[in-house]
Formats: structure tokens, C-alpha cells, sequence
């Protein structure tokens, strides 16, 4: 459904609340966002001074209800998004983060049903008819002074993932955090959450911020980065080559490299693959960084950071199609570079790509990694060169090549020898030898081997 549909919802659902003596409130981010002039689709409505049983008799009216969180009392109107809720209190009852008493109260009021939010900003609420903001912790001004703060010292500190969602939600907006919600996040521990809502608050940084090193600024200042980034906290204070990087150690390099992938996000095949492969991609030099003769060098990083990459991947989510990608771009992305400096011979270029899980991905990460640098080297028109063999690769992948069955047909049939010579058919492949060439020089191959 719609969102205009899902805004007419609410307002039938606040019309049939007003006759029973309720009233009905936009929540959350959607008054946030709207005051911020931010398209937000998500729209949580909640019911205040209504009974669960007229709230039920209500929703009857409007369309077909389920209920998506009973102890939560939280209501879901098949065909649409929207979000219906009964004002709650909350109670910590554990360290974990669904340690919580939930006592739903739609009589509560509006002061103390916003009082369980985590920041000021998140605490408004607007009449659904009138479109009269409620505003009991003054989160209207501090949307205006860009400036994050607690509801409640101590509710904050109830949920671990508040820590979290204050850096999300400064690098999103690029706000700054009061000292006092500092101090708050620094005291709190962050290693009972799962990891699943942990890949939401990253995700949500990385795929929504213009300035996702912002995120991770805000976590090294409270001190909040050991638990779930520990490769990435090594970076700081490492250093790189001063010819390469004048903008000082892999950490400040980093920053700047996530920065620029940001422009790329909308142009790649796997965008929070993508970011996450900005964040890791010079974890190898934690482990290949030395010094000789007063000069840092970091060989093989790319490689030898494969086994930290994946460490790191594992602590945060268990999808493989991102595993994958992320190793394979951490593996190639110095090459893209390295072959247009030098003009590469075209089976060089063609290698590379084909190697490659998303060769225009590759491409795009290796201008943001050139980009991360302060004193940027000169590029001898690398993008030109990237795009035009990018092309050429494009143009050779159309072509008819050597298959399993083709070797079959000419009397191959050992599984063996049948995987050795499509591997050199695959080189002569890119090398830009035509299948019926490169058929014949694999057979002639098999006949030596004999």
C-alpha cells in the first residue's frame, strides 16, 4: 500500500479513536523526519486513552488486523506498512537486549509513553488530525541545534543498542552528541547485543549517511569500538607511507575511503557489501606493516588480510553472498589501479575482471580508495582506461567459448584433464583468442599430455 494510503489509514483510525475519547499520534521517526523534510515510509501510529477492546473494535472498521507483537501491543492492518501501537512502559530486566518488562497502558499519557525512547528527537509526537506536535523534551529544539541527547539517564542506559543507534543517527544527520549522552555511552557495554541488530545500526550508517565515517568517529570517542570493530580500532595510530598517504594512518585513510564509497552506492550491484568492503579492505596491513630503512611498507596486504576480513565478517552477520563478495573485492582492490597505471595488456585486464565478483564494482571501490587520500596521486587518467577495457571484457564475454561439453564431444573424458584444459581454454580465452582457435590449442594441448 501506498503511503498516502497508509497516512488516509490513520487518520480513519484517529477519526474512529476521537469518537470513543482518543487520541491518535503519528511517533517516532515519521514526525522526526517529516520536521527534518526527510521522505520517511515507515509511518507507527500511537493510541492513547483508548481500550484494547474498542482499539480492536476500531481496526474492525478499517480493514483486516493482525496482531505483530501481543505483549508489545502492537497491531499490522494486512495490505499496509503502518504501525499500530498502544502507549507502553518498559523495565529492564536482564543485560540483554530483549531483557525488558513490557507494561502496555493505553491510559499512561502522553509524558510518560514518550518518556522509553532513547533520544529527544525520537519523543515527539503529532496529532494525527490537528497535526499538533507534543513536545515534552524539548526534541524540537534540538532537531534545530542538530544536537543528540537522552530522554532519560537512566532508561537509556537499558538498552546496549542505544549506544549504537545515537552514532547511526549522528552520522545519518550529521549531528553532534551532548556531553552528557556521551559520558552515558561510554559507561554502557555493548557485548550482550546480537549481532543481528548490530548489522542494522551498521547498515543503517552505511547505506544512509553521506558521512558514514562519522559512525565510527562517534564510537571511537565513546570508546565503544574493541567489542564489534576490533580490526578496525588497530587501524588507529598505524601508519601507512607518508609518498602515499599524507593523510596519516590506515584509521584516517579508512574514514575517507568509506566517505568516498558513500558516492558510489547508488551505482553497484551489493551497496552495504560494497560499504563494508570500504570499512575492511586495508585490514591486511595490521598484520604486514613493517618498517625498513625508515620506510613503511605493508606488501601483500590484500592477501594477507583475507583471514581478519573474514574474522571480522563472521562477528557481525552470516550472509554468505556478502562474505563472499567482500573477500573477493579485498582481494582485488589494489589491482584496478595498479594494471591502468601501468596500461596492462588487455588479458591482463581481462583476468582481473573476470576474477572479479562484480567487475564494476571493482572499478567504482578502486576510485574511492584512490579518493581516500589528502595529497591524491596523479592517476594518468585511470578512470578512462578502467571504463574503455571494462568494455573490451564486456565485448569477450559475449563471445561463444570452450565448454566441458565441447572437450566431451572431441573425445576428452577424463574429469581431470577435462578441468586442466578448460582452464588454459579459459586464458586463451582472455587473451582474446575466438573459441574455434582456442578449442583447437586445447585439444593440440591434450594430445602433447598423451
Amino acid at each position: 500500500m501506498a503511503i498516502n494510503n497508509d497516512i488516509t489509514l490513520a487518520e480513519q483510525i484517529a477519526q474512529k479513536a476521537n469518537e470513543f475519547g482518543g487520541k491518535v499520534y503519528y511517533v517516532g521517526g515519521y514526525v522526526r523526519d517529516g520536521l527534518l523534510g526527510i521522505p520517511n515510509k515507515d509511518i507507527d501510529i500511537e493510541v492513547h486513552n483508548i481500550s484494547v477492546e474498542n482499539l480492536e473494535k476500531i481496526l474492525n472498521g478499517v480493514g483486516e488486523w493482525f496482531i505483530k507483537g501481543a505483549s508489545f501491543g502492537v497491531y499490522g492492518i494486512n495490505g499496509s506498512e503502518i504501525d499500530i501501537a498502544l502507549p507502553r512502559t518498559e523495565l529492564a530486566v536482564g543485560q540483554g537486549h530483549k531483557d525488558f518488562k513490557i507494561d502496555v497502558n493505553p491510559f499512561v499519557g502522553e509524558l510518560d509513553a514518550a518518556k522509553r525512547r532513547d533520544l529527544t528527537i525520537n519523543s515527539m509526537m503529532e496529532n494525527v488530525l490537528t497535526h499538533e506536535i507534543v513536545d515534552n523534551y524539548n526534541g524540537r529544539q534540538d532537531l534545530k541545534d542538530k544536537v543528540l541527547r537522552y530522554v532519560n539517564k537512566d532508561s537509556f542506559s537499558e538498552d546496549q543498542l542505544r549506544v549504537l543507534r545515537t552514532a547511526q543517527f549522528a552520522s545519518r544527520f550529521e549531528f553532534s552528541v551532548s556531553k552528557e549522552l556521551m559520558e552515558k555511552c561510554r559507561s554502557m557495554s555493548l557485548n550482550a547485543l546480537p549481532r543481528e541488530r548490530v548489522f542494522e545500526e551498521l547498515k543503517k550508517a552505511l547505506l544512509k549517511s553521506n558521512k558514514p565515517s562519522i559512525f565510527f568517529e562517534v564510537l571511537r570517542e565513546m570508546n565503544q569500538l574493541s567489542f564489534w570493530f576490533e580490526e578496525l580500532e588497530q587501524l588507529i595510530g598505524l601508519g601507512q607511507n607518508e609518498k602515499y598517504h599524507a593523510e596519516g594512518d590506515v584509521w584516517n585513510h579508512t574514514m575517507l575511503v568509506i566517505d568516498e564509497a558513500a558516492k558510489y552506492r547508488d551505482k553497484v550491484t551489493n551497496p552495504i557489501a560494497f560499504m563494508i568492503t570500504a570499512l575492511m579492505h586495508d585490514y591486511g596491513k595490521i598484520v604486514s606493516t613493517f618498517v625498513k630503512d625508515g620506510v613503511i611498507h605493508s606488501y601483500n596486504h590484500e592477501i594477507e588480510g583475507l583471514p581478519l576480513v573474514k574474522k571480522a565478517l563472521k562477528r557481525i552477520t552470516d550472509d554468505k553472498s556478502i562474505e563472499r563478495y567482500v573477500l573477493n573485492m579485498v582481494k582485488l582492490h589494489m589491482k584496478p589501479n595498479i594494471v591502468a597505471n601501468a596500461k596492462s595488456q588487455i588479458k591482463t585486464t581481462n583476468k582481473m575482471f573476470y576474477d572479479s565478483v562484480a567487475p564494476l564494482d571493482l572499478i567504482y571501490f578502486s576510485f574511492a580508495d584512490h579518493g581516500g587520500r589528502i595529497k591524491q596521486i596523479e592517476d594518468n587518467n585511470n578512470e578512462a582506461f578502467l571504463f574503455e577495457r571494462y568494455s573490451v571484457f564486456e565485448e569477450m564475454m559475449k563471445e561463444p567459448f570452450v565448454t566441458g561439453d565441447d572437450l566431451i564431444k572431441n573425445g576428452i573424458t577424463q574429469g581431470e584433464q577435462i578441468g586442466i584444459l578448460l582452464e588454459y581454454a579459459t586464458k586463451l580465452r582472455l587473451a582474446g583468442i575466438k573459441k574455434d582457435d582456442a578449442l583447437k590449442q586445447a585439444l593440440a594441448m591434450s594430445k602433447k599430455k598423451k
